[in-house]
């Protein structure tokens, strides 16, 4: 290509500039004053190549060749100018850079203003501005329409696109197939090994629990006595040794005989340790101590001191704690039993009607097991002491009562607590219908269940507890001490009135209380007697025997050797011959 284009028309002139942003060659318009003057210097040619008049250089092209002249069709062509007719040159395209102000230095290494391919102007000093115009030959496109064209790759590199290549994908799901079963091989042993551990686990965790469980129902069995092969010595003996650890609950139920006279005691016991239910039956002729140290029995303390004094002598006597009284009359045990609806019982006698106005009419509890029975017949069966009896029996019979009384009584607290409660009597404090209702409840659990026994408390015939009593009844049912009178205590004096005198009784017990004696109450005899009579069973208390007649102001004459009444050391019954003022 020439370094200027002659265009043939009017003597114009083009010059090569640079190339532009599309790497093709960007020519202007050299003035007519400029094109008359000779060069003042030759081109610099790069690649060392003596340049042709009338020819460009072009870098990429692979020899100096002609460009033939483009045929516009309004003028001849020329071998060496391009007509461009009449119409002014094309108005330059502005690419956003300023044209260089001389001819073309690649390097930059002129003194001449050099093209910059950034759109700069490199100068070794100031020019004269010179009004030009760029236009473009044929083979140039038009300005392109997007102001910001992608850039063009440089020379040497090759123009890649993405529509060139071609993506392969793997295909996964051979490679999870792969990788799955690689898992598996490289696992399967670990797995198995893993297996066989958790079963040993498994096997070991089944062996102890199965050891614990045996052990424990051994435990159990040998804690509670049932332990086959295992003599009951040595069962009671371990029980006795756990029984102060145990719990229980406590209250003592008098059952006072309004229609005829006369007291029952026992008391209501629950282990709630054991889960076991128990009615101790209390004998009258239990020997107590009174406030003031003297001697007295069951029976007449429940009479003289109350309830709140008997029950401070029997925690002495018993070493036990009872948490409450239940002063629980005839007439109340027979709405109790009418509420509950009646009791099934094993009678051990025939009982009377005490209502019954034939002489031979028919008993009103019959004997025989399984008998049924109403709020009357359970009061007539619980007081009922048949002549020549002790009077153990008849409390053996209350006894069977009260736990008939439970095996019928509701399970439900609040549901006792309103039975309670519909029986309208008065209970001595600190005993509340709820908490009567809440205890006879827990014990109705245990008498419906098999858990309940009825035990007598057996004594001596003064009264006093022995080494038996306080083994098997007081220690393993209630877990206390035995603690009787002192055998050194004044000499206790039983009295049975037969002289007619009610009064008599009371002026006896005077005399004898003032003498140092201790005064039992042995009742009033059925019929009267005309000579008083004073025995002793001990020959040490013949002094004593001696002394008591002497006190009472009767003969020692009286005084004879024989039986005495229980809890007593000397007996005595008043006769017609007694006279209190003598004794006064």
């Amino acid at each position: 290509m020439n370094d200027r284009y002659d265009a043939g028309y009017g003597g114009d002139q083009y010059e090569l500039v640079g190339y532009d942003e599309y790497n093709q060659p960007v020519y202007r318009q050299v003035p007519a004053q400029q094109t008359q003057q000779p060069p003042q210097q030759q081109p610099y040619d790069p690649y060392g190549q003596q340049q042709q008049q009338g020819y460009a250089y072009d870098p990429y092209a692979t020899g100096s060749q002609q460009q033939p002249p483009y045929d516009t069709g309004t003028q001849p062509q020329t071998p060496s100018s391009y007509d461009t007719g009449s119409q002014q040159p094309t108005a330059p395209y502005d690419t956003g850079r300023q044209a260089p102000r001389s001819g073309y230095d690649p390097y930059a290494t002129g003194t001449t203003t050099a093209y910059d391919p950034y759109g700069q102007t490199a100068t070794s000093g100031q020019q004269p501005r010179v009004a030009e115009q760029t236009a473009y030959i044929p083979q140039q496109g038009g300005p392109a329409e997007d102001t910001e064209a992608p850039k063009t790759p440089e020379a040497g590199e090759r123009d890649y696109r993405t529509e060139q290549f071609a993506f392969v994908e793997e295909p996964t799901d051979d490679s999870e197939d792969v990788i799955d079963w690689l898992n598996f091989t490289e696992n399967r042993t670990e797995r198995r090994e893993e297996a066989k551990r958790r079963a040993r686990g498994r096997m070991v965790a089944l062996v102890v629990v199965l050891a614990l469980v045996a052990s424990g129902g051994v435990g159990y069995l040998w804690y509670a006595g049932k332990l086959p092969g295992v003599s009951s010595s040595s069962s009671k003996s371990g029980t006795t040794t756990a029984a102060g650890a145990q719990n229980r609950d406590v209250i003592v139920v008098h059952l006072h005989n309004t229609a005829k006279g006369g007291t029952s005691s026992v008391l209501l016991v629950d282990n709630t340790t054991l889960k076991q239910g128990t009615t101790v039956l209390l004998p009258n002729s239990l020997a107590l101590t009174d406030d003031d140290g003297n001697t007295t029995t069951l029976a007449k303390s429940v009479d003289d001191d109350g309830t709140s004094g008997t029950v401070d002598q029997l925690n002495t006597v018993l070493g036990t704690d009872i948490e409450g009284t239940w002063r629980l009359d005839t007439p109340y045990l027979q709405n109790l039993v009418d509420l509950v609806g009646n009791i099934d019982l094993d009678t051990n006698a025939d009982v009377p009607d005490p209502d019954a106005t034939k002489k031979n009419a028919a008993p009103l509890v019959h004997k025989g097991k399984d008998q049924t029975l109403s709020g009357k017949m359970a009061v007539a069966y619980a007081t009922y002491r048949a002549s020549g009896e002790a009077q153990n029996a008849q409390l053996e019979r209350f006894g069977q009562v009260m736990q008939g009384v439970l095996r019928q009584l509701t399970s439900d607290p609040t549901a006792a607590t309103t039975t309670v409660q519909t029986l309208a009597q008065i209970l001595d404090p600190p005993l509340t219908d709820k908490d009567l209702g809440t205890f006879l409840a827990k014990l109705a659990d245990l008498a419906k269940s098999g858990d309940y026994k009825t035990a007598l408390l057996p004594v001596q015939n003064d009264g006093t507890l022995t080494a038996q009593a306080s083994a098997s009844v007081v220690k393993d049912i209630l877990g206390g001490t035995a603690k009787s009178p002192d055998e050194g205590s004044a000499v206790r004096v039983a009295v049975q009135n037969a002289t007619g005198v009610k009064d008599d009784t009371e002026k006896a017990r005077v005399v004898l209380l003032n003498g140092g004696f201790t005064f039992l109450e042995a009742g009033t005899a059925s019929g009267t007697s005309a000579t008083s009579k004073i025995t002793y069973s001990d020959a040490a208390d013949k002094e004593n025997a001696t002394e008591v007649a002497k006190t009472l102001g009767l003969p020692t004459s009286t005084v004879t050797k024989g039986t005495v009444s229980a809890n007593a050391d000397v007996s005595v019954v008043l006769g017609e011959d007694y006279k209190p003022s003598s004794s006064s």
